[in-house]
């Protein structure tokens, strides 16, 4: 394995994150595609004896579940000092006030619920999962701060939101001498590049490092296209996956679908490791975010580090890509079917 840094820290990760939303009770979670304790552990200890360090979960997932699950494991499996812990915040974790967001209070309380769901005295990088526009961005900042000058939290990182609310976030940092973001967890794949309009030049211009999320659009660009829309993880997704994938995006879809196939039986290797090798070509991107479920998902996505692709490949891979509207940073549910309303075709497709 060949280490990479985050952005511009001089932290060591993996250029593969496992992605631990996988892995959690299914009766906190996700019954369809959850997996338990006794069949995640044996694909933590695979990760790790590959050589990936970097693990990606949130206090959402599974309820904590998730952050349990792996806690235990990377107890059992791994050395603290060598592996690289990401968890988030932001999402409803109990009913009641401040049961949710990024208050100050909701901060403090659930970083120290994350530390002890994990067994860990701090985690590596905490990222907020969302925006919280309910609470002023000064005080999230602020309170981010100060768990990185307490010793609980090492990095900050952000996830999904409108490029101007981050610049607006990385601005504040710099002018308080608070501590600042290293990272981006964004949604960028072959069928989703909406963030090379405005996040990726950001990121790439202020140093930051992107944690993709969903790099194989949700299952999609691992296989054909008759099959690209039958995963357990899209039928339960409902009206969210189709809005990552709208259905009037689907003729270019398939056709780039179907270019990974081609360049795929052409190497003599999976569409999964073409799909990723074209994400690691990128200069922004860190490490995809891989919710392996079986080994050989693990090791398709280490396969995929040596292969590298020609010019001509990366052509066929992005010439049918057809711009679609940018739902990135959008938490409300009013504003997401204001967008929806504005999309052609978008309610009778």
């Amino acid at each position: 394995m060949r280490y990479i840094k985050l952005g511009s820290t001089g932290l060591d990760v993996s250029p593969i994150a496992i992605g631990a939303m996988t892995y959690g009770d299914p009766g906190r979670g996700h019954p369809v595609w959850s997996l338990d304790e006794e069949t995640s552990r044996p694909l933590i200890k695979h990760a790790i004896e590959a050589g990936i360090n970097f693990f990606d979960t949130a206090n959402m997932y599974s309820y904590g579940s998730s952050e349990e699950i792996l806690g235990r494991a990377l107890r059992d499996f791994a050395d603290r000092d060598d592996v690289v812990i990401a968890t988030k915040l932001r999402h409803p974790m109990r009913p009641g006030p401040n049961g949710r967001g990024l208050s100050r209070k909701a901060i403090m309380t659930e970083v120290d619920h994350s530390l002890t769901r994990l067994g860990t005295d701090y985690i590596d990088l905490y990222q907020i999962h969302r925006n919280d526009h309910a609470t002023p961005l000064e005080e999230t900042l602020e309170a981010l701060h100060d768990l990185v000058k307490a010793g609980k939290v090492r990095y900050l990182g952000a996830s999904s939101m409108h490029a101007w609310e981050f610049a607006k976030a990385l601005h504040l940092q710099a002018r308080h001498g608070w501590a600042r973001f290293v990272s981006m967890q964004n949604h960028y794949n072959l069928l989703a590049r909406e963030e090379e309009r405005e996040m990726i030049p950001l990121c790439l211009d202020e140093g930051v490092g992107t944690i993709v999320w969903s790099p194989l659009g949700r299952g999609r660009l691992a296989r054909p296209w008759q099959d690209a829309r039958s995963t357990a993880r899209s039928e339960t997704d409902g009206s969210y996956a189709d809005m990552l994938y709208p259905p009037f995006t689907a003729d270019s879809d398939r056709a780039i679908i179907d270019a990974v196939g081609r360049i795929a039986r052409a190497r003599g290797v999976s569409r999964a490791q073409i799909a990723l090798a074209w994400l690691r070509g990128k200069p922004v991107v860190t490490a995809p975010i891989v919710g392996a479920n079986t080994t050989a998902q693990i090791d398709d996505a280490v396969a995929s580090l040596d292969l590298e692709l020609t010019p001509d490949d990366i052509a066929q891979l992005e010439r049918a890509y057809t711009p679609r509207h940018d739902f990135q940073g959008i938490s409300d549910e009013a504003e997401l079917q204001q967008i929806r309303d504005q999309i052609p075709g978008y309610a009778n497709a």
